[in-house]
């Protein structure tokens, strides 16, 4: 079965082969038309350009544009894959980009997973575009390729894998909250997941007041008196779990009240669940297979449950963010994504919402005012 929905989604693509286009926004029909929009009109905005750089902003396609940037080293649930395995991925995002925001979006993947060379390359390509989404560069390389973009360009950045998951979860954690009758801020969650979207979750989290977190990688449970730690892991110690959990998984979730999986499927068992804290939140994100299924979850009773697929209900979508999180930075001319920003996106998502329930957390996909409600967000 699978053989067969491969062959056809494969046959899918080949018949469509791009799925994006370059179009004019106005037509030539005329000389006049030529001389206006190219030579010798164009000179007159190439010379004033040069002079003002930042009008690029408004004479520009610098005005509504956005480069989707990656070198391919942790594309989706399929790893490390190269640039040509991120490329359809990122056609996909520009998809998105432009049906949901209207937003003109380039998909460029990077034959490099140098983290200076990536630098480098980016701002030599700055001046062409609006915003940067950089999407499936894996951590810790990540963490500092955003790092260096965010304070050199004056343009905004995001990663999305770290901070579209992580803005998209705050807003179902809110109202997952409001659900099972629980403080937001008194949560005690589990972050099973130490790479890009799991430090961005977790600092997210505690952004919202969220204090007690326990965050684990292949190891167990991250604390200070661990020694195989790099700097990105660290400062997760320094900042999370403040009653000092040692342990694996088991002893994490033992009475904590969320789950959260970024990390592997079936990484969760049902017996685990059931030692959490009553009327327990999961929202098992790993792709395409959970930390654990719906029905395993639910009979370790599991009150919410939530998962990064369409096929269950309360997807933990990214497509949720980032479309109106750069609408709004285009739109407003905004240098810089901040954690104020991103608060105010979780709390916008989460406010479309009027009546939580255990099945309905999150927006759906196709919500129209999603976009809207993000972008409107972003100050």
């Amino acid at each position: 079965m699978a053989d067969a929905k491969t062959k056809q989604t494969l046959q899918a693509y080949k018949k469509l082969g791009a799925r994006i286009e370059t179009k004019g926004r106005t037509v030539l029909k005329r000389r006049d038309d030529f001389s206006l929009w190219y030579t010798p009109g164009v000179g007159a905005v190439a010379s004033h350009l040069a002079k003002h750089p930042k009008d690029a902003r408004t004479l520009s396609i610098k005005k509504n544009s956005v480069a989707v940037i990656s070198d391919g080293s942790a594309v989706l649930g399929l790893g490390n894959i190269g640039p040509y395995g991120a490329l359809p991925v990122m056609e996909g995002k520009a998809l998105i980009f432009k049906s949901m925001a209207g937003i003109d979006a380039w998909p460029l993947v990077l034959d490099t997973q140098d983290p200076e060379e990536i630098v480098r390359t980016v701002k030599a390509i700055a001046p062409n575009f609006g915003g940067i989404n950089l999407e499936d560069i894996a951590a810790p390389a990540c963490f500092e390729v955003e790092r260096r973009l965010i304070e050199e360009l004056d343009i905004p950045v995001m990663h999305d894998d770290q901070h579209g998951t992580a803005i998209v979860v705050l807003a179902g954690l809110i109202n997952a909250a409001k659900v099972v009758k629980k403080d937001l801020k008194k949560l005690i969650v589990v972050v099973s997941g130490a790479g890009a979207a799991g430090t961005a979750v977790t600092k997210l989290l505690l952004q919202a007041g969220i204090t007690d977190i326990q965050v684990l990688d292949r190891g167990g449970v991250i604390n200070t008196a661990r020694r195989d730690l790099n700097d990105a892991k660290k400062e997760l110690a320094k900042i999370t779990n403040p009653r000092d959990v040692s342990g694996g998984l088991s002893e994490a979730l033992a009475g904590a009240d969320v789950f959260i999986g970024v990390s592997g499927k079936g990484l969760l068992t049902a017996k685990q669940v059931g030692t959490m804290a009553a009327n327990a939140i999961v929202f098992a994100l790993a792709n395409p297979v959970p930390e654990i299924l719906p029905a395993e979850a639910k009979k370790g009773g599991a009150a919410v449950i939530a998962t990064g697929r369409s096929d269950f209900p309360n997807q933990i979508n990214n497509a949720l963010v980032f479309p109106g999180i750069f609408r709004g930075a285009l739109d407003r001319k905004v240098r810089k994504i901040t954690d104020k920003t991103k608060l105010a996106a979780a709390r916008a998502l989460a406010a479309l919402i009027a009546r939580p329930t255990a099945e309905r957390i999150v927006p759906d996909i196709l919500d129209a005012r999603v976009v809207k409600a993000v972008a409107k967000a972003v100050r």
